[in-house]
């Protein structure tokens, strides 16, 4: 706020990621992106699958099959795989995997499959029996999904794991290189071509990295497509797995073609790789300024530091280089590129079939949670047996205006309860935002398809929390006996309920962390009792905090409750002194409202705060970004040292040293 206001300095400047960056990727082929750490090679790679932050700007253009980014989809058309595995971790792989096909489509594979079995009955062909099964099964619609599935686990080597658990934190699943692996699968059934994968090697020793890497290579040879994948240090077998090389540095493209191309390149500059040299550790090296010098080969000549420019200049004269630029120079023929390689739907299914997705998954999560939902239910049952014989009838009368305060608390008490048993919502939102993100940006789904069944399908849980409190403890405690104001208590605690969950979803939504959200989640919780018309009164309420008063939920829930119970015929009597029935002077005694209606005054505003919580909730999914507590910096050295080697001069001794 200070900065804005301009009161105090901002340190902060724009800077350039990536600069000048040109080339050409090629179908059917694996590349590998390399470059040091701060590079740009997460941001290219953002780029070219079309999920670049709308903070950053970028000039220039990215083009598919000769058609700019505004002819289609590039999230459905391309996929983009980050360095982070997040994943349900209560769904077994399969479920994983199955779940992103039922979102996206089964893609081209499966249109490919269709196409095949209409050729091959006009040729009169008659295909193997297996692969005929095959093809007769992913044609029933339903099923397409998950024939895809499973011939993906299969070639990605997922199938002995299929149906086991991915895991979290507190679930033992499968292994760190298994989920890479479904990080990966999850992309793969859908209709993208293209492939872009970041530092997948993150927490993985060499032989999983190797191996993953040869899966990928198989599935790209095998069923089509492209993929850019960075890695930060690849061994010498994962590195002669691909086709091409792009070296990143400083934000320039330092070479950008064949592998078997990319040493002479160097030598052509003055830098050999030696004998039993990693190669992909040699190309990283090469344009470090500390790492640069033992690689020179002019033992006649002086050594110079070549910064990042000049490399990034000779690339051009190269003859590489020379045949990216007339490559380029010849703009790409659209009629070569097939209608079904890029997607102009923002979305792989129908909105129907989008919500039932999301609907089946969510009841399948609930039934793997169900154990927080039973220690929910058996807490909200232990508390209400204890209030019960803390608030016991044969010691509460309905003849005096102190009996009926006892009464009323026991009814604010039991709200609080309910109100308190939502909480818990907070922590099972949260832990799901993460996934949630990930897919709302690869457009899985739109939100509302998402924030929908996570309201509805938990309704039976409202039911059974009210059910609980209501039936266990209404009569015990002595309150009106009709079975009327029995129900009429239950629907109230009912909705109450739900309006807990859909405050608390939202908060979650809105925190996006379980810690702010806790916080903020209590500090609610605090503000909605003190505001409530219970601790204090209406009439008590300052005039500057009354609004306060009327916007709380339990405002509402409190004054119906009270009206339902104290208007019955327990309290339709009188008592020496005073004309109004007891029940009345109870209400006017809190500072409640005393006519009837305001029951249901109480039901419709709380019914009104259930969906204005819930589409709060939906909102916050839909705008919001994923919470982010890592806030990249660099310091002034370093970007002194950037802008050293993007003109090409040598740095002062001691700034280098400092």
């Amino acid at each position: 706020m200070a900065n804005s206001l301009h009161i105090t300095p901002n340190r902060k400047q724009k800077i350039s990621v990536l600069h000048n960056v040109s080339g050409t990727i090629k179908p059917h082929r694996m590349t590998l992106l390399l470059g040091p750490p701060g590079a740009g090679k997460t941001t290219l790679l953002l780029a070219l699958a079309g999920t670049l932050p709308s903070s950053l700007e970028m000039s220039g253009k990215i083009t598919y099959n000769g058609h700019t980014m505004d002819e289609f989809v590039p999230r459905r058309s391309a996929a983009y795989v980050s360095q982070n595995d997040l994943h349900i971790g209560e769904l077994t792989v399969r479920e994983t995997v199955n779940f992103s096909a039922k979102c996206q489509g089964s893609g081209h594979r499966f249109d490919l499959l269709m196409e095949l079995s209409r050729r091959e009955k006009e040729a009169n062909i008659k295909p193997d029996p297996e692969i005929d099964v095959y093809l007769k099964a992913a044609a029933t619609g339903e099923q397409k999904a998950e024939v895809v599935t499973n011939h993906i686990l299969k070639i990605l080597g997922l199938d002995m794991c299929a149906d086991t658990i991915v895991g979290n934190n507190m679930l033992r699943g499968i292994s760190g290189g298994q989920k890479k692996r479904v990080t990966t699968a999850e992309m793969l059934v859908t209709p993208g071509r293209a492939l872009f994968m970041d530092e997948i090697s993150t927490g993985l020793d060499s032989s999983t990295t190797f191996q993953i890497v040869n899966s990928i290579r198989q599935t790209i040879h095998i069923l089509g497509g492209t993929a850019v994948i960075s890695l930060l240090q690849p061994a010498p077998e994962t590195y002669e797995l691909f086709d091409d090389i792009i070296l990143l540095s400083d934000g320039q493209v330092v070479y950008n073609g064949p592998r078997e191309h990319v040493l002479g390149f160097f030598e052509s500059v003055g830098f050999k790789c030696p004998e039993r040299k990693g190669v992909a550790d040699f190309l990283q090296e090469v344009t470090s300024r500390k790492d640069q010098r033992q690689y020179w080969i002019h033992s006649d000549e002086t050594y110079r530091y070549v910064a990042v420019k000049n490399f990034a200049e000779a690339f051009q004269s190269f003859h590489v280089g020379q045949a990216i630029r007339s490559e380029l120079s010849v703009p790409f023929d659209k009629s070569r590129s097939h209608p079904a390689a890029l997607k102009t739907s923002k979305y792989g299914a129908s909105m129907k079939e989008l919500l039932k997705a999301n609907i089946n998954r969510e009841m399948l999560l609930m039934r793997r949670n169900s154990f927080v939902y039973i220690f929910k239910a058996t807490q909200l049952t232990l508390m209400a047996i204890i209030t019960m014989t803390v608030f016991l009838r044969t010691n509460m009368h309905h003849d005096s205006i102190t009996n009926g305060g006892i009464y009323m608390g026991a009814l604010f008490f039991g709200i609080v309860m309910i109100m308190f048993n939502g909480l818990a919502e907070v922590g099972l939102t949260v832990a799901k935002l993460p996934v949630f993100f990930k897919q709302r940006d690869l457009l899985f789904f739109p939100a509302w398809t998402y924030s929908l069944p996570s309201w509805i399908i938990k309704t039976p849980l409202s039911l059974l929390n009210a059910s609980i409190w209501v039936f266990i403890t209404y009569y015990v405690i002595g309150f009106d006996p009709n079975v009327e104001r029995l129900f009429r208590q239950f629907l109230l605690l009912l909705v109450m309920s739900e309006t807990a969950s859909g405050l608390f979803r939202f908060i979650a939504g809105l925190a996006r962390n379980q810690i702010v959200a806790n916080t903020i989640g209590s500090f609610f919780l605090l503000i909605c009792m003190l505001t409530g018309g219970f601790v204090l009164s209406r009439e008590n309420v300052k005039k500057w905090w009354i609004w306060g008063y009327w916007i709380s939920p339990l405002m509402y829930a409190q004054n119906a409750i009270s009206v339902n119970e104290f208007l019955g015929d327990s309290w339709n009597k009188t008592i020496p002194g005073f004309k109004e029935p007891l029940g009345r002077l109870v209400l006017e005694s809190r500072g409640m409202f005393t006519e009837a209606k305001w029951y249901w005054i109480g039901v419709g505003a709380l019914l009104g705060y259930v969906l204005l919580f819930n589409a709060l909730y939906t909102i916050c999914l839909t705008f919001l970004k994923p919470f982010d507590s890592n806030q990249q910096t660099i310091s002034e050295e370093t970007m002194k040292i950037k802008q050293a080697n993007l003109t090409g001069e040598i740095l002062e001794e001691t700034l280098y040293c400092r």
